[in-house]
This record gives structure tokens, C-alpha cells and sequence, in this order.
């Protein structure tokens, strides 16, 4: 029997032998021969891959005898699969030089699922914003970009204001998309707004911007429920050298970019940028209401100014893992529309210190952020302020300063400390992606605009993950996640997301679902602004009539999509989609929750009574404005969009949404004003019904440009006092609240609906390898449009700019 054994062994050991093993190695490079250090080469069938190390090379070995498919990829790079035959004893070599990605559908991208996932197999719609849509894009501020985006509602408030809303329901403090930058929350800890102006991250050191629409919570979190903006920056392995960049344009805009990587060693990178612009605000003054007299805000200042830096050290321990260090710095002074009117930005400083551990199966993630202003005011508070000093016999010099303080000035030094980490790997054809996420907001105005006055308020949340995926070779691919997030006030949310994808020739079909939440951010719940004109609502209201408004509670969205990504022919790309969306609790904008031309003012702050002689909101103030949760809304669109390639260098995008809502009008938990019906006025939409636009995209050797045309539907727009809407009766009382034109019973001036028709367009030349110029014209045609409350009519914007590359570390 033993002798039997042996001789099976001897056979089975043989025959293995026979059939032998071989390897495959090379090197993954871009076309200009630089090494893409971290590149992913993926045998399918064997399911044996590898990443690329700081040179691009790889090896993979101890395959058997026989012919692979063997795919490479790598971010903003389009994807190459080679056929390799292995043979026995031998290392075949492969070389590859990707090409950066030339079309919509060529791109890799990361933002999804957290891994490189091409953008046709990813289950969401996704926007891209590349590297080189930016670097030939010669403006000051790449938020214009964001205009060109299919299903995205595009603001802008001035020369530096640019915003973005996803699929409804905008306000003036629009917090409803989660903004990451490198893996960092990239919102203000205190009011949830995105940074904005406020970023520590400059143009030329942005690898690609990647917009993904609806519920996105289960990877990343609360206030991923509308929508997420992920900024990726780029590594200085794959983008070695200096490029230092100057522009002007029309409101005295000046600014200044310099950026340097360099690759040390194998082991050891570095980069560093810099960047300063300045300017002047359009000339635009805002009317400040005491009582029924207007009065312009006093003082304005409409000069603006932003500087940012930043230092970032790589080093790779081994091969196939990376730490990464980063500090990032900026200093803004501007304006910014708040509820009531508009802030005056004094040297508002961001500072941001991360730590981040990248390898094949495992991230791990940690930073602090620290915010701090001291001068910072409200220029619609202190200009009235002021106006009573004055009428109370004080100078106008010693009414100004006194005018800072009684609810004008705002004050922070809120900090923020986040860490996660997380775990992924494959089996086969799963794939399995888990992790944990700590955020500690430590949010202190100083007792300025927060209730705070015993010290910081602090709010501790955590949350745990895992997302499975199962993919087939006929095309199936099946997700199925779930996330659980525990906060200190509103205690355990789960998260639940699947989607179902089929791709079919070179285009894929999607059925996705998923379930977000937005919690009220620390200004939600614990304002105080303007002594007390705004409150924070976390405790609850009473009127004087008897009717409760209820405490703030989670806000929830049930999303379901159909979509389809891919290529209807060789040269015309599409992708639509159309969604579904169930709100519960939906988190108003600011609003007046008062009556008080019925003499119906609040009485309670929970179960507490109001002094009508303590400062602050009280029975004696006409007018409170804070948050409440609506009942049932249901919102539904449609996102189209199309990109046709006449040749590999002209390209026309067409882009088309159209949004709706449903508000169910049994749920009294809609009656805004409480007076036992439902009208479809008192749900904010704030968003356009439709929207479209058109653009042509030429991308020569070295003339480039782009002519976009937009077109936004004239729309409503109502957030804290501002109005900007037609003519009408909300409340179906027969008498018109809102005049066009003209000052509204609460609001302030009222210039009508936000919309319009603009022409963008930007051109620029590379007069050789270094050196290139550009000129870029916002609002060709000098348009009428006004895109926000509280701001001015955009008019015709013009910028220049010239740019300088040098790399003396180009790999030949």
C-alpha cells in the first residue's frame, strides 16, 4: 500500500512538472515614459494580480502554462488588456504605456467603492472633472467647472462664491453634500458648509474631481445623501517637476501658483504648492431692513483675498504600500451669504495636519482640522446695529465699533479630529470592503453665533461598514452594503445600499438602491445669531396659540435609480438615468416660524418659558427664524447626458435634468404655517425643474478651447429671509406674500427668480513643451443673470493666464 502511495505522488509530481509554471513581468508607463508607480495588473481568470512599484515594474509568477488575458490599469488612464502566452520556465515580459484617458467612458476611478473601478462598471451616476480639463482650463477658480457637470445645480454669489447642490432642495447654508479632499471632510465644523474658498488644496496640485450623485452613505457617511464631491490631488511620483502660474482678469484680479514634486528615491517624495489670489467683489450692495426703512450695508468691503499652501512627504515601505504625511494651510477674506443677508470673511484660517497608510488590503486614515476667525461679522447685524447707536446719540466712528459686538460679530475656534480604517480584499469573483470610522466635532464660537458660552460643544459619532460584491463573467455584477452610524444625539442610523449592474457590448446597465441620512449639523442645533433672530432648533417651540414645533430629528432619503453608461457607437457616448427619492423628516432651510402679522410668537424653547424682557428670541420679537423637519417628500428627475467625439480632438457634450417633487398633502407634518392644510408653497424647493446645456471641446497639440452654453428655468428660491421669486400668495389667503420686485413681508429685497442663459467660453495655446497661455470669458454675452439671494448679477468675467512646466526629472 505504502509502495502504492509513493507511486501516485511520484506520478502526480510528474505530471505537475510536466505541465510547468512561468511568470510575467515588465513595466507600466505613460506615453511620455514616466513610471505609474502603483498601476494594477489583474489576471482575471487565475484571479493573481499585482500593483506596480516606485519604478512601474512588476512581477507575477508561479502561473501555469498557457494564454491570459492580462488587464492594466491605473486613475485617469485608460484601461489596456494584452494577451501573454506563459511558458514553461520562463518570465514573459510585458511593457505598457497607458494613455491618459480620452474619453467619458475610458476613465478609472476611485470615489465609488473606494478602489479603482472603471467609470461604465461603477453602479452610480458620476461626474469627472479631470487634470486635463483643469489644466486647460486658464481661470482662478476650477468651481466653474463644476457648471458643465450633468445633473448638478451650478450658483454662483460672486467672483469667489461658486457652490454646487445635487438634486434639490438648496438653501443659502447648503450643507446637503458630504466634500471630500484626499480622503479629509472638507466642510466647516461648526455650520456643515463645504470649504469652498476656504480649501487648502490649489488648482495646479488637483489630479481630478469626481462628483457622484445620490446616496452615497454607506462608505462615507452622514450628509452623503444627496450627493458627494471627492477632490483627488495628485501623487509626485506620476506628476514630477515645477509649474508656476500668474492671471489677471476683470475685478482686479491678480493670483499667483506654484507648485513642486519631486520623486528622492525609491522610498522617498515630496511636493509643495502655493497659491495667493485677490481681488474686488462685484459692486453690489444689499438692502438691511430696520423695520420697514432700508438701509444699504455700511462699510462694505468688497476686496477679497485667499492664500493657501501645502507640504505633502510620501514614502513607501515596501513595494506595494504607502505612508503619506500632509499640512495644508488657508487664510480667506471675503463676503458669504448667510440666512439673513451677508457675512464679512476676516481672516477665516483653515489648518489641516494627515496621516494615511495605503497598501493592496488595507487603509488606514487620521487628520485634524482646526478653524479660527476673530473678526469675522455680519454686516446686515452690524449695520443695524450701528443705525440704533447712532439714533441713540453716539458718534459714528464710536457706533461702528460698538456696532461689532449685540450679535454681529462671529468668532470660531472649532476643531475637528477624524480616523478610519479599513479593510478589502478578493476571493474569486468577490470582493469584500469593511472598515470603521471615528469623528470627534468640537465646535467653539466663543459664544458668538453657537450656544457655547460654557465651553465647546462637542459631538462624538462612529461608524462601521462592509460592502460586498460579487461579479460574474457574463457580465453581472451584484452590491450589497450596510452601514451603521452611532452619534451622541441622535444614537444608531442604519445604512442599507445594493445595486445590480449588467454590462452588455461596451455599455452597462445599473439598478442601484440606497438609503442615506443628514443629521442637523452643531448650527442646526445649537445656533444663536444675531442675538437671537435665528436659533438653533434642539429643544423644540411653542407659539403663542398653542401649536408645537418639534425638535430637529434625522433626516432620511430612500433613493432608488436606472441607469445606463456606454457607447451607442464609435464615437457617441450617453449617460442617463432616472431616480426615485423618499424623504422623511426632510431638514428645512432656515425659515421664519413665526406669525406675526397674527401676533403669534414663540412663548417655549422646549418645555422652558420665554423672559420677553431677556435679550435673544422672545415673546416681544416679532420674527424667529430657525429649522424644522417636514413630513413626506418625494422627489423624482432625470439626468441625460451625451458626448459625441467628431475626432479624438473635437468633442460636443449635451446635458439635460429635469427634477420634481411630490409633497403629500395629508402629512400636516408639511403644514408650514399651521394652519391645518397643505399647500404646495411651503416646501422650499429651491431647485430648477430643468436645466441644459451645451458645449463644444477642442483639444489639439496646441490650440484648446471650449464654448458652453447653459440654460437654468427660472425657479423660486426662498432660505432664511431671503427671497428671490415671483409674484404669488403662499399661504392661499387671496393676498400676495411675495412681490417681485419689491421688499416681502419677512424677506428682503426681492429681485425675482434665480435662472437665465449664459455663454461660457476659454482658449489658450501651448507656444512649446513649458510654457502656455490661456484666456477664459464667464458670461460671454455680459448677461443679465443673478444666480443666488443675496448677490449680484453676474456680469461678464475675464481672466488671462500664463503658465511655466519644468521637469528636469523626466525619465527619458
Amino acid at each position: 500500500m505504502k509502495k502504492l502511495f509513493f507511486f501516485l505522488v511520484l506520478i502526480s509530481s510528474l505530471t505537475l512538472s510536466a505541465q510547468g509554471t512561468g511568470g510575467i513581468q515588465g513595466v507600466i508607463t505613460d506615453t511620455n515614459g514616466v513610471p505609474l508607480a502603483g498601476a494594477t495588473v489583474y489576471i482575471k481568470s487565475i484571479d493573481k494580480g499585482i500593483d506596480a512599484d516606485f519604478d512601474g515594474k512588476f512581477a507575477i509568477e508561479n502561473i501555469k502554462e498557457g494564454t491570459y488575458n492580462v488587464l492594466v490599469s491605473f486613475v485617469g488612464f485608460e484601461s489596456a488588456t494584452k494577451t501573454v502566452a506563459v511558458q514553461n520556465g520562463k518570465k514573459t515580459q510585458l511593457n505598457i504605456s497607458l494613455k491618459e484617458a480620452s474619453s467619458v467612458l475610458d476613465e478609472v476611478i476611485l470615489t465609488a467603492n473606494k478602489k479603482p473601478q472603471k467609470i461604465t462598471e461603477v453602479p452610480a451616476t458620476v461626474n469627472v472633472i479631470t487634470a486635463k480639463d483643469i489644466q486647460d482650463f486658464p481661470s482662478f477658480n476650477i468651481g466653474e467647472l463644476a457648471a458643465r457637470q450633468k445633473g448638478v445645480d451650478f450658483v454662483r454669489s460672486g467672483v469667489l462664491g461658486t457652490g454646487i447642490n445635487i438634486r434639490g432642495f438648496n438653501s443659502a447654508f447648503n450643507s446637503k453634500n458630504l466634500q471630500m479632499t484626499d480622503d479629509r471632510v472638507s466642510m466647516l465644523i461648526a455650520t456643515g458648509l463645504p470649504y469652498g474658498s476656504f480649501s487648502t488644496v490649489t488648482k495646479d496640485d488637483v489630479e481630478r474631481v469626481e462628483i457622484l450623485l445620490g446616496p452615497n452613505g454607506t462608505l462615507y457617511g452622514p450628509n452623503a445623501h444627496n450627493g458627494l464631491v471627492s477632490t483627488i490631488t495628485k501623487n509626485p511620483r506620476t506628476s514630477e517637476g515645477t509649474t508656476i502660474a500668474v492671471g489677471a482678469g476683470d475685478q482686479n484680479v491678480v493670483t499667483g501658483r506654484l507648485r513642486h514634486a519631486q520623486v528622492l528615491s525609491d522610498k522617498f517624495a515630496y511636493k509643495i504648492h502655493l497659491e495667493s489670489t485677490q481681488g474686488t467683489e462685484f459692486n453690489y450692495v444689499d438692502s438691511v431692513y430696520v423695520g420697514t426703512k432700508a438701509y444699504g450695508e455700511k462699510n462694505l468691503d468688497r476686496d477679497f483675498n485667499a492664500l493657501k499652501y501645502g507640504a505633502s512627504l510620501y514614502y513607501k515601505p515596501t513595494s506595494s504600500s504607502e505612508i503619506t504625511a500632509y499640512y495644508g494651510h488657508s487664510n480667506n477674506t471675503n463676503l458669504a451669504v448667510n440666512s439673513t443677508g451677508r457675512n464679512q470673511i476676516k481672516d477665516w484660517t483653515i489648518d489641516v495636519a494627515q496621516l494615511k497608510y495605503v497598501s493592496k488590503n488595507f487603509f488606514a486614515n487620521a487628520y485634524y482640522t482646526w478653524s479660527k476667525t476673530d473678526e469675522t461679522y455680519s454686516i446686515n447685524q452690524r449695520t443695524k446695529n450701528y443705525i440704533a447707536l447712532v439714533d441713540n446719540g453716539f458718534s459714528e466712528e464710536e457706533a461702528w465699533d460698538l456696532a461689532l459686538y449685540g450679535g454681529a460679530l462671529f468668532r470660531d475656534a472649532s476643531e475637528r479630529f477624524n480616523a478610519e480604517a479599513q479593510y478589502n480584499n478578493s476571493w474569486g469573483d468577490f470582493h469584500l470592503t469593511t472598515g470603521v470610522q471615528y469623528q470627534l466635532d468640537m465646535a467653539d464660537s466663543k459664544g458668538t453665533y453657537l450656544m457655547d458660552q460654557d465651553g465647546s460643544i462637542d459631538v462624538n459619532q462612529t461608524g462601521v461598514y462592509g460592502q460586498f460584491e460579487y461579479k460574474l463573467n457574463s457580465g453581472w455584477n451584484f452590491l450589497a452594503g450596510i452601514r451603521a452610524d452611532n452619534h451622541d444625539i441622535y444614537g444608531t442610523n442604519l445604512l442599507p445600499k445594493a445595486a445590480i449592474t449588467k454590462t452588455i457590448g461596451e455599455g452597462t446597465f445599473r439598478l442601484t438602491y440606497g438609503k442615506g441620512i443628514a443629521a442637523p449639523t452643531i448650527l442646526n442645533l445649537k445656533g444663536y445669531l444675531f442675538e437671537g433672530l435665528l436659533l438653533g432648533n434642539s429643544e423644540g417651540f411653542t407659539l403663542t396659540d398653542g401649536t408645537k414645533i418639534n425638535k430637529l430629528e434625522v433626516e432620511t432619503i430612500n433613493s432608488f435609480e436606472f441607469g445606463y453608461k456606454g457607447k451607442l457607437s464609435d464615437k457617441l457616448y450617453v449617460d442617463a438615468s432616472a431616480y426615485y427619492n423618499m424623504s422623511e423628516n426632510f431638514i428645512s432651510p432656515a425659515l421664519v416660524i413665526t406669525d406675526f402679522v397674527n401676533g403669534n410668537y414663540v412663548t417655549h424653547i422646549g418645555n422652558e418659558p420665554i423672559d420677553p424682557n431677556a435679550a435673544g428670541a422672545s415673546a416681544s420679537k416679532p420674527v424667529l427664524i430657525s429649522y424644522v423637519n417636514f413630513g413626506s417628500v418625494d422627489t423624482y428627475g432625470v439626468d441625460f447626458g451625451l458626448n459625441y467625439y467628431f475626432t479624438d480632438a473635437i468633442r460636443a457634450s449635451i446635458n439635460y435634468s429635469y427634477f420634481g417633487r411630490s409633497l403629500d398633502k395629508n402629512d400636516l407634518s408639511n403644514d408650514l404655517n399651521s394652519d391645518g392644510k397643505v399647500l404646495e408653497t411651503e416646501l422650499p424647493v429651491n431647485t430648477p425643474e430643468n436645466k441644459f446645456s451645451l458645449g463644444f471641446h477642442y483639444g489639439g497639440k496646441k490650440l484648446y478651447g471650449s464654448v458652453f452654453g447653459r440654460w437654468v428655468q427660472d425657479y423660486d428660491f426662498f432660505s432664511g429671509s431671503h427671497v428671490a421669486a415671483k409674484t404669488q400668495d403662499l399661504n392661499g389667503d387671496g393676498i400676495n406674500d411675495v412681490i417681485e420686485n419689491g421688499k416681502g413681508a419677512v424677506g428682503n429685497w426681492n429681485y425675482g427668480p434665480l435662472g437665465g442663459f449664459t455663454v461660457d467660453a476659454n482658449l489658450g495655446y501651448n507656444l512649446n513643451d513649458n510654457i502656455s497661455v490661456g484666456m477664459n470669458v464667464t458670461n460671454v454675452f455680459d448677461a443679465s443673470v443673478r444666480e443666488f439671494v443675496a448677490s449680484p448679477e453676474i456680469g461678464r468675467l475675464v481672466s488671462f493666464e500664463l503658465k511655466y512646466n519644468f521637469n528636469v526629472f523626466k525619465k527619458n
